[in-house]
């Protein structure tokens, strides 16, 4: 089984710093409403809980999408 890292850091309400093995990244957004991530390698990712049955829904852009 191959080793992981990742580790997250509250560094002000509603912003989170994430650490892995091969990038750093920003998560601003907590409780409700859209969760916005950017990491070093230029991923960027927005998540939203949906009502009901649902779950939540993401959508990721790479570098070359914009």
């Amino acid at each position: 089984m191959p080793l992981t890292f990742r580790k997250s850091f509250r560094i002000l309400p509603g912003v989170r710093l994430n650490i892995n093995r091969r990038s750093l990244s920003i998560t601003t957004g907590e409780g409700r409403g859209p969760r916005h991530t950017r990491s070093t390698t230029g991923r960027r990712t927005t998540s939203q809980n949906l009502p009901g049955p649902f779950g939540w829904r993401r959508t990721r852009q790479s570098r070359r999408d914009h």
